[in-house]
């Protein structure tokens, strides 16, 4: 789209969207991207906000208290912290998701991680025997999530964990899921003795190899080394097994594939491929989806889903329960093909075969919003307009798609949005 015409799509959009926002949904949250950064220095000017952060630490320490935690353990943790800017601002002003799924998947996958994985694969070897035995789960699964969370260590967060969390529970749009953590971590310190400014952490209060999160650590880390302890930080072996019992509790079946990249038909039905919408393997044979190499798919019964990270134009995959098992550990579905493919190409097998759609632009939240309002105006229901796209608004995009013989699968792009705040301006009164 050029760049004129682009800006008269967003006017368009933005005269539809002031006046239905307002009075329907309110102001729209902001998208939720968590990335680690270095605090601010502790020498930053005092805000208005420090005296209310300043009475919760002190409040606080009551449901601390309540929920078995020594006031040793409390004031050693709590009683040096300060409200952290950089963390407030990540949380109230995050970025969007600029990137589309082949930028993320170039790094998630690239051929440095492949290489550093496999080495790693050999390397710890004697870790990863028994906790693949034990757990059920491939040690080409585990190392990829390693790689895929801490690119193998290398970025764990340097974050003070309870200056983080306490800076996000005080106040603002975290403080329900910050507060539980808060004293998730505060047992943590206390259980396994840990140092309080040895706990370090993404801005969000995620720590280790793996990135786990204080709750997580507490009902299903274990200790995969023997030594009576449980480091996230520095234990591989705790890391990997803590990891592969998350995994293995979710769901994974032993010995089944998560998935595999398929060719679909021309006349394939774009509205059923969704992750939320499953057929048997013996199904979708029926309506024309092939492997790669243009074999028959085989007659199981096998439940499966479609998957087009990037809509009609990008590569398709069928993907098995074990594939939504990864997204139980991250509610991501880009992070869990990320995943499941660095971990296929942690085994030898090839990248990904069919072209990505590289010359589409991702839309912006600004856009987002205005496809969202646009859909709306034209009775759609798209849930609150927030600019985050979720099953409502896509099933809003496949179903105005449909209704224009467009393959309806639900994909947002310039053009699409165009065609529909040009449709929704018409209707304006």
């Amino acid at each position: 789209m050029r760049s004129g015409l682009r800006l008269i799509v967003l006017a368009l959009a933005y005269v539809l969207s002031i006046a239905f926002m307002m009075a329907a949904y309110g102001t729209p949250a902001q998208p939720d991207t968590p990335q680690a950064s270095v605090p601010v220095s502790a020498s930053a000017p005092a805000a208005p906000e420090d005296s209310k952060f300043t009475q919760f630490i002190h409040d606080f320490r009551e449901a601390a208290l309540a929920a078995a935690i020594t006031p040793e353990t409390y004031d050693a943790a709590m009683g040096q912290i300060s409200r952290n800017q950089r963390v407030s601002d990540l949380n109230l002003n995050q970025p969007e998701f600029a990137n589309p799924v082949w930028t993320y998947l170039d790094t998630a996958a690239s051929a440095q991680r492949v290489t550093d994985g496999r080495a790693l694969l050999v390397g710890n070897a004697a870790i990863l025997a028994p906790i693949e035995a034990k757990y059920g789960v491939p040690k080409e699964i585990l190392v990829s999530i390693w790689g895929n969370e801490s690119d193998y260590g290398r970025s764990m967060g340097r974050f003070n964990m309870f200056e983080a969390l306490a800076t996000l529970a005080y106040d603002g749009p975290r403080a329900d899921y910050a507060r539980p953590q808060l004293i998730a971590a505060l047992k943590m310190m206390q259980q396994q003795k840990f140092a309080a400014s040895a706990m370090t952490s993404s801005w969000a209060g995620a720590f280790g190899q793996t990135q786990f999160v204080p709750t997580t650590f507490l009902n299903e880390a274990v200790d995969g080394d023997g030594d009576g302890k449980i480091d996230m930080w520095f234990s591989v072996a705790d890391a990997l097994a803590s990891t592969a019992n998350v995994i293995s509790n979710a769901g994974w079946k032993n010995g089944k594939p998560w998935g595999f990249e398929v060719a679909l038909p021309k006349d394939f039905s774009y509205e059923n491929a969704d992750l939320d919408k499953t057929f048997a393997v013996a199904t979708w044979k029926k309506r024309g989806v092939k492997t790669m190499t243009g074999d028959a798919l085989g007659a199981s019964d096998e439940p499966a889903s479609i998957y087009l990270p990037a809509g009609a134009r990008g590569p398709a995959f069928l993907v098995f329960p074990n594939f939504k098992t990864i997204l139980k550990y991250n509610n991501a579905a880009a992070y869990a093909l990320a995943v499941c493919l660095l971990a296929d190409q942690l085994k030898g097998a090839p990248a990904v075969l069919a072209s990505w759609p590289r010359d589409l632009q991702m839309l912006s939240r600004d856009e987002r919003i205005a496809m969202q309002t646009s859909l709306a105006k034209l009775g759609f229901d798209i849930g609150k307009v927030d600019g985050l796209l979720g099953g409502k608004a896509r099933a809003a995009m496949r179903a105005w798609q449909k209704a224009h013989n467009i393959p309806a699968d639900g994909y947002p792009t310039e053009d699409l949005l165009t065609r529909v705040a040009m449709e929704a301006q018409a209707k304006t009164p």
